[in-house]
């Protein structure tokens, strides 16, 4: 387990990035929404950049403080932002648009991360080297976050862009592990398939965008 400098200076470095990834990806989520016509989010305060309306006690506080003090980086999810697709124009096609959303937003904020290291080479050492650092950690956990959510599985984006593309008769099938998406998950994760699974797009695009921080 890290020593309490040492979990300091991860949570110093991981904390902004992770708030503003699950943030923003929620956010996006909500505002796609807004457009194509169900201004459910919109009406319950959700679109905003304020942190806290997004906060999970689990997701955001005690699995990231737990994953910090005993790794030395962090995870985490946001309380999920409401849809109600049957507001949507087209309920199907827009749910799909709706989801799609997060993970986009996860790799703007990747791109946004990069450039702010871009920037950090021209800073004083005092802020240039924080900065550095709060960029990887901001790259690492977006793409992380985007390429996880893209995993076909309900509840997760990916699942719910599958349903929203696929024949009817498919879309019902696989909308119906729902209820088991997080079980599946789980099983993923204790087996280490996920990380066979998400490892090489994973770094791939870790890569790329280390590629235009200039790392």
């Amino acid at each position: 387990m890290p020593d309490l400098d040492t979990f300091i200076q991860a949570l110093s470095v991981w904390a902004i990035p992770v708030l503003f990834a699950i943030t923003l990806h929620e956010v996006a989520h909500g505002y796609v929404a807004k457009l194509l016509g169900d201004t459910t989010a919109a009406s319950l305060g959700r679109l905003s950049l304020n942190p806290i309306h997004h906060i999970d006690l689990f997701g955001t506080v005690l699995i990231p403080g737990l994953l910090v003090a005993t790794s030395g980086m962090i995870f985490g999810w946001a309380k999920p932002v409401p849809v109600d697709y049957r507001r949507l124009n087209h309920p199907k096609r827009d749910m799909a648009l709706v989801a799609v959303a997060g993970p986009a937003a996860n790799l703007l904020m990747a791109v946004f991360w990069a450039l702010t290291i871009r920037l950090a080479v021209v800073l004083p050492d005092y802020f240039s080297e924080p900065m550095r650092l709060m960029g990887i950690a901001g790259i690492k956990i977006n793409v992380v976050l985007a390429v996880l959510n893209l995993l076909p599985i309900p509840p997760l984006d990916g699942g719910r862009i599958a349903v929203g593309l696929l024949p009817d008769k498919l879309a019902f099938g696989l909308a119906r592990i729902e209820p088991y998406g997080f079980v599946i998950l789980l099983i993923l994760l204790a087996t280490k398939l996920l990380d066979s699974i998400l490892g090489y797009p994973a770094a791939l695009l870790i890569r790329l965008f280390a590629d235009v921080a200039g790392l």
